[in-house]
């Protein structure tokens, strides 16, 4: 990986953003285009609207989600057709489809709250990963024997079984839930006894909205203005993302009506963001959190983001780490994701400094895009 003082930087939003020929990227051009027919080849099979033709919202469909919470209550937008980018040294040596169309990106909001935490980090707003939330945030959900010993760390690691009920979503809906190829959610949503705080990996999508929340409570502002202000603008991404929350996730801080946002569009809402500014966002963290001079997020939280959970190996904080179980032979340990469902991701090798942005791909189909990617490395 070139230097960071070497290494491009795009020019905001509304400049041309510099390509770079395959074969000057080390690419092998042919092999290079086979993994983009590739990728346009296998769409995501969700329907186009998001919505089957019963009525059935993707999500539900998707996680086999039935029962008292399964209301969408964020907005939903239909989706645009596969699209992505391939960076090599920050420049643009592959690109398809629509980049710059707002779609939902799911789960990759995620990774986006991690990089918020690290700002509040950064900011001692959170002082230390282990201190239980409790202790800064003054709220009932942080209270109590159980929920009153859940840290932060436990929040970003998935692993803190809390309990409770936010925004007229239960924690329970997703007990159980498994994801991923070959995912059984036969049982999701059936109560299950919960473990001590940090002992068990369980992806909860209402328990990633805690996290939320109570990011929100430190910041004591809305969590897209911090994120506009702090990385996407300093970044120079597009104006054009939003981050909308649900109809029932407003709060009153300070005297203000504030919205708090989702990890994901589970219920709706969520994300809504090109595959360009995708891209910036994942060289960002390739870089490991400077832009053009600035450490915009601190080294120390970017390797503590992609360092292995105690309690899954592959995870890191709200990032997929190619370790662990996740170890593939030919795909280097130190790449990293942000995935989300659809699919959408962000895929980081930062040894060779490449990041890809995949929209709408099956998922199945996402091993073997990378493969090609890696094999067109001449």
């Amino acid at each position: 990986m070139p230097g960071l003082s070497q290494a491009h930087v795009p020019a905001p939003h509304g400049s041309a953003w510099p390509t770079i020929a395959p074969a000057e990227a080390g690419f092998d051009a042919g092999r290079l285009g086979e993994a983009v027919a590739f990728a346009q080849a296998n769409e995501s099979p969700w329907p186009r609207s998001l919505y089957y033709p019963d009525g059935s919202y993707v999500g539900n469909v998707e996680w086999n989600e039935t029962g008292p919470w399964t209301e969408i209550v964020g907005p939903v937008r239909e989706r645009g057709g596969p699209a992505g980018l391939v960076l090599k040294g920050g420049r643009i040596v592959a690109e398809w489809g629509d980049t710059a169309r707002t779609d939902m990106t799911f789960s990759i909001a995620k990774s986006y709250l991690s990089v918020l935490a690290g700002i509040a980090f950064d900011d001692r707003l959170i002082r230390d990963v282990e201190e239980p939330v409790g202790r800064s945030v003054d709220d009932p959900a942080f209270a109590g024997p159980h929920n009153g010993r859940i840290a932060w760390r436990h929040l970003l690691q998935q692993s803190s079984e809390w309990q409770g009920e936010l925004f007229g979503k239960s924690d329970q809906v997703d007990h159980n839930r498994q994801i991923g190829p070959g995912a059984d959610n036969s049982r999701k949503g059936q109560r299950r006894e919960l473990k001590q705080p940090g002992s068990l990996y369980e992806y909860n999508d209402v328990r990633v909205n805690v996290l939320s929340y109570a990011l929100l409570r430190l910041f004591r502002r809305p969590l897209p203005e911090v994120l506009r202000e702090r990385i996407m603008d300093p970044i120079g991404a597009s104006p054009d993302w939003r981050w909308e929350g649900y109809g029932t996730s407003f709060v009153e801080i300070d005297g203000k009506r504030i919205q708090s946002v989702p990890g994901g569009g589970h219920w709706g809402g969520g994300l809504f963001i090109g595959a360009r500014d995708h891209a910036r966002f994942g060289l960002l963290m390739a870089r490991r959190g400077e832009w053009n001079g600035r450490q915009l997020v601190s080294r120390d939280w970017i390797e503590r983001s992609l360092t292995p959970s105690p309690t899954l190996g592959n995870y890191g904080y709200l990032w997929w780490l190619a370790r662990g179980p996740a170890a593939r032979p030919g795909v280097p340990e130190t790449a990293f994701s942000a995935l989300g469902a659809g699919s959408n991701v962000i895929w980081v090798e930062p040894e060779r400094d490449i990041v890809a942005v995949l929209r709408w791909i099956n998922g199945a189909a996402t091993e073997g895009f990378i493969n090609r990617l890696l094999a067109a490395q001449s």
